[in-house]
């Protein structure tokens, strides 16, 4: 499940830190975040698809690994990412 170029340019656009960052961290976990939201919805759907499933568990490791990256690099921008994407409490 990949999200269409029109999402991924607005979610760069939205999480962008300058003009022409499209792969810092924060974007990163953007655009893991929404394919990893639209495979839930998937899965919510087809129960059984096992194959879906271990491609949402990788992409959701993939997110954590970042995250955790993010943490150690600089604990604002990683505050203030987790707030934006609204993934913890």
């Amino acid at each position: 499940m990949s999200i269409g170029k029109a999402l991924k340019q607005e979610v760069i656009k939205k999480f962008a830190n300058g003009k022409n960052d499209t792969g810092s961290a924060e974007v990163q976990c953007a655009i893991l975040t929404n394919r990893i939201s639209a495979l839930t919805e998937h899965l919510k759907i087809h129960k059984k698809d096992y194959h879906s499933r271990r491609g949402l568990l990788i992409l959701i490791g993939q997110r954590k690994r970042l995250l955790a990256y993010l943490r150690n690099k600089s604990n604002e921008r990683y505050a203030s990412l987790i707030k934006k994407l609204g993934i913890r409490k």
